[in-house]
């Protein structure tokens, strides 16, 4: 049979005129700035809750310390109350926004590979309203937590929930969103952008093959520059004044001997905190899985008792007490020799009390109380804050094993450019000095909440409600 003349009727659609190609065009411009809008004031969101909650932290932290100073004794009734009240709110209503945050990050993008969901979502604008009133409510009642933490999993549930109304042809993974949100959090929280940025290719991404994206990191920096706006172009613990200082001729035994004391202390601390988190032995361990509200109070009552033996020092971030040991120079008004060990007491139990709250603010107290020992014990020439300035960078690195973020943490947090290389070489040496005592900590962490579903808490939640 003789075929038809002419061509195939495939090929008779008519090729796309220069007036369609413009109109494609502009639609894709048009889907390109509509995602970076939006993208961007996630990222200004993020700077605001993080205004908000620091100014909700510092007001509780001022709260009650008149309280106690008014009525003395009171924080034995706060923090029982308090953290009975907290983790209940916790485990009835918000579950999920329990401890750092961070640990809950790392197990929703995990997850996501595999195209599945968390039986319990750990991202959501209700965990958002969760972590910020029930974390302040903790540094109220007298726990001993942080804020940093909790923003890395405000900021990612944020970005989360904006990332539905993203064009899909901007192709923003969701991974990298929950990253850019996380690292923006603690960018915003400790006014330091590069240290959000480091810390989202080291610990929330682990790998530099996880590249982020120029828009990625416009939106940390945009949620530092928010923050920025309202705290001034400040350091987190003020400014480190170095410049009487030889730091070229600091001792490298003292050097040592810091990342080793971080190191040992800091995998202590991660080796108990997985510890409590996945489980207590012996009748402590049913006691807090039959009754963790219960439990919950008797934490409480721990730190409430820690507190009073180290003279009110170990509530809250800690913030006061570590910018007093840095900015103390001359060393007129040191702080306890205890204070050190008694915050660490402190923030191990307020961890394993379930109480929404992090550890980065009262990690770098402690690591500034060692610090202070260990000058003492050295009889060092240099200047107390410096050896306290290398422990906080040390033991913060001991306990979330992220050498590089630690040391460029405190380094923006005092302005410490002189210190860079003492704040490395301590960070690095004790990340590996506690690995050999204790695996990552917010890895294992993130791999309890996925064999859980979702929750840490959970089997603790339906012991407490029966369901």
């Amino acid at each position: 049979m003789t075929p038809p003349d002419g061509p195939p009727p495939s090929t008779l659609t008519p090729k796309p005129n220069w007036l369609d190609r413009l109109k494609r065009r502009q639609t894709a411009y048009r889907d390109v700035w509509l995602g970076r809008l939006i993208l961007f004031a996630g990222a200004v969101g993020i700077g605001l809750l993080a205004v908000l909650f620091a100014w909700l932290t510092e007001w509780c932290v001022e709260l009650l310390r008149d309280l106690n100073s008014e009525y003395p004794g009171w924080v034995f009734v706060s923090a029982p109350l308090g953290g009975a009240l907290i983790v209940w709110l916790t485990l009835r209503f918000f579950p999920g926004a329990e401890g750092s945050g961070i640990p809950q990050v790392m197990a929703e993008m995990a997850r996501h590979g595999s195209h599945s969901r968390l039986a319990r979502p750990l991202l959501s604008l209700r965990i958002v309203f969760g972590k910020i009133t029930l974390g302040a409510g903790a540094i109220f009642a007298g726990f001993s937590t942080g804020r940093e933490g909790p923003m890395v999993q405000i900021g990612a549930a944020l970005m989360h929930a904006i990332g539905d109304y993203l064009p899909k042809r901007l192709q923003v993974s969701r991974q990298h969103l929950l990253a850019a949100g996380g690292a923006a959090g603690i960018a915003a929280a400790f006014n330091t952008p590069l240290a959000g940025i480091l810390f989202a290719i080291e610990e929330l991404s682990r790998g530099l093959e996880w590249r982020m994206s120029g828009l990625i990191i416009t939106a940390i920096v945009i949620a530092g520059i928010v923050a920025q706006a309202y705290f001034g172009t400040y350091t987190y613990f003020g400014w480190l004044n170095t410049s009487g200082l030889d730091t070229s001729a600091h001792p490298m035994p003292l050097l040592l001997a810091a990342a080793l004391l971080c190191g040992v202390a800091g995998g202590l601390f991660a080796r108990l905190a997985i510890l409590t988190a996945s489980g207590l032995p012996g009748r402590l361990g049913d006691w807090r899985r039959q009754h963790p509200v219960w439990f919950a109070a008797g934490c409480g009552l721990a730190v409430a008792g820690i507190g009073w033996l180290s003279g009110d020092l170990t509530y809250g971030t800690g913030y006061g007490e570590a910018k007093h040991m840095l900015m103390d120079i001359d060393n007129e008004e040191p702080m306890p020799w205890h204070f050190g060990l008694d915050k660490f007491a402190a923030t191990l139990i307020s961890f394993a009390s379930g109480v929404p709250g992090g550890i980065f603010a009262p990690s770098l107290s402690i690591g500034a109380g060692l610090g202070q020992n260990l000058h003492f014990l050295a009889e060092a020439e240099d200047m107390t804050a410096v050896t306290s300035a290398l422990c906080m960078a040390g033991f913060l690195a001991a306990v979330t094993q992220a050498p590089i973020t630690a040391f460029v943490i405190v380094m923006e947090m005092i302005d410490g450019y002189a210190l860079v290389m003492h704040l490395m070489i301590v960070s690095l040496l004790a990340s590996v000095v506690s690995r050999a005592i204790s695996p990552p900590l917010y890895r294992s962490l993130a791999a309890i909440y996925l064999r859980q579903g979702g929750s840490a808490a959970e089997p603790a939640h339906k012991a407490e409600t029966g369901k």
